[in-house]
């Protein structure tokens, strides 16, 4: 399923769409730049780098808003073994639904890909949304310091068959 879906209503049109080598640099900057990373969560982002080569070499959509290609979100799936392994939304598109359509993408790439389940390490803030998407907690990572000074939840999304 590589086809780009598009979402039309009040506002922008938001299409998703498979990232491009091309897009690195500004996924790296959506990285960097998220406020959910200030503060002690900090060092986490900082010298983070979206490569050309992940990019290329991951299931990686990015959200689009399509008058001007200003990326919004993106996310990046592997499926060996399964995880969600990185997933933002700029900030000034935080509370516009780019979230949920991310997530409900990433289910659909999941099931095309003949996965059950997807794996989801998340950043202690985002536990709430991805609970509210429809993970459930498995447990929790532990602290890796110096990358990661914090425990993390584990959490995993179940990808039901197609009916």
């Amino acid at each position: 399923m590589n086809a780009s879906i598009t979402r039309r209503g009040r506002g922008p049109s938001i299409a998703i769409r498979r990232a491009t080598a091309q897009d690195a640099r500004r996924l790296t900057r959506l990285v960097r730049g998220s406020s959910a990373y200030r503060d002690p969560y900090a060092s986490m982002v900082a010298g983070y780098r979206v490569g050309p080569d992940y990019v290329e070499a991951h299931h990686v959509y990015v959200a689009v808003d399509q008058a001007d290609e200003r990326v919004l979100g993106f996310y990046a799936l592997l499926t060996e073994p399964p995880e969600l392994d990185l997933m933002f939304v700029a900030d000034e598109a935080q509370g516009r639904g780019i979230g949920r359509l991310l997530v409900d993408h990433m289910r659909a790439q999941a099931l095309a890909a003949g996965l059950d389940h997807v794996r989801v390490v998340a950043h202690p803030p985002a536990e709430g949304f991805y609970r509210g998407m429809g993970a459930h907690r498995t447990g929790t990572v532990p602290a890796r310091p110096p990358a990661v000074a914090w425990d993390r939840p584990e959490l995993e999304f179940p990808i039901p068959p197609a009916v």
